[in-house]
């Protein structure tokens, strides 16, 4: 697979890339700001780069420009901002940059766009900024993600509550509240294991964003931490 640079300042962004594109088979190398990015991207040679544009000491798009300025503007750059304007993903994508990511992230948009990135390879040459798909991205960027669909589809009839009030394992006789986690916990923990604890599987199989899934597990207590090297 693919060896995918990501650069962003805060650590909870950059663990959660990490923790979606390494379940789907790349390798991860991450940086904090610009001067270890500089550095990963000498000893990696990156297939493609997810770059923050607001970090504390140099920014993205000035990133963004010195790579271009020196030649080594060799691979796809997605820039990524929570409050980026039109006019900076427009400036990006005329330095360079083939897409633009606003945050929140959602799973869908990053998986399709490293995808579409990492199809279109190393590119020796910035193509202008009207090829570039990212601008029109950018101006939609702030949509609003839907509400996860219900967690059943199941009718009634398919578990039958017994004579002492059991729906299954669950007690019905107990508060809402905790028949209902005593249920997503059941329901979770079944994804979970169906997916060998590929978090980005059990998202896309939930309906939960990656943040939702995560926030949901340890609410519930169950441990999501996939096992590795197993």
């Amino acid at each position: 697979m693919a060896r995918i640079l990501v650069v962003d300042d805060e650590v909870g962004i950059r663990e959660l890339l990490s923790e979606i594109l390494y379940d789907e088979g790349h390798t991860v190398e991450l940086a904090e700001n610009a001067a270890q990015a500089r550095a990963a991207r000498l000893r990696m040679r990156p297939d493609l780069v997810l770059l923050d544009i607001w970090m504390p000491d140099t920014d993205g798009v000035s990133l963004l420009k010195e790579w271009a300025s020196q030649g080594m503007l060799d691979m796809p750059v997605i820039m990524m901002s929570g409050h980026a304007t039109i006019d900076t993903a427009v400036e990006a994508t005329r330095i360079g940059a083939m897409d633009f990511l606003e945050k929140p992230i959602t799973l869908q948009r990053l998986l399709k766009t490293v995808a579409a990135g990492l199809a279109r390879g190393r590119a020796p040459h910035p193509a202008p900024a009207a090829a570039h798909p990212a601008i029109a991205s950018a101006a939609v960027a702030l949509e609003d993600e839907l509400d996860p669909p219900p967690l059943s589809t199941a009718s009634a009839g398919e578990v039958p509550v017994t004579s002492n009030g059991q729906l299954g394992s669950i007690s019905l006789d107990q508060p809402l509240r905790e028949a209902r986690d005593e249920f997503e916990r059941i329901y979770f923990e079944y994804h979970l294991v169906r997916e060998s604890h590929s978090m980005t599987r059990v998202s896309e199989r939930t309906g939960l964003e990656r943040t939702h899934l995560y926030r949901k597990l340890k609410q519930l207590g169950i441990e999501s931490a996939r096992k590795r090297g197993a």
